[in-house]
């Protein structure tokens, strides 16, 4: 049988620049920036926060990690 991924773990990193913008996200229209990647969980158990380029505030911000 094949062995699951076991440790790695998808998620979904989303700007917290956009988020703070717009309360309701669905009715103003905006695309908030997301990112899919994946960590180890034994070595980063907190939630992950990285530096990515959010096309909607055409700048770096700290996109941070979501629930699925």
């Amino acid at each position: 049988m094949a062995k699951g991924k076991g440790n790695r773990v998808q998620i979904i990193l989303e700007c917290t620049n956009c988020v703070r913008k717009s309360v309701n996200k669905k009715s103003t229209g905006i695309s908030i920036s997301r990112y899919i990647t994946q960590k180890n969980r034994h070595n980063t158990p907190s939630r992950l926060e990285l530096r990515k380029f959010c096309p909607c505030c055409y700048k770096h911000t700290i996109h941070g990690e979501i629930k699925k």
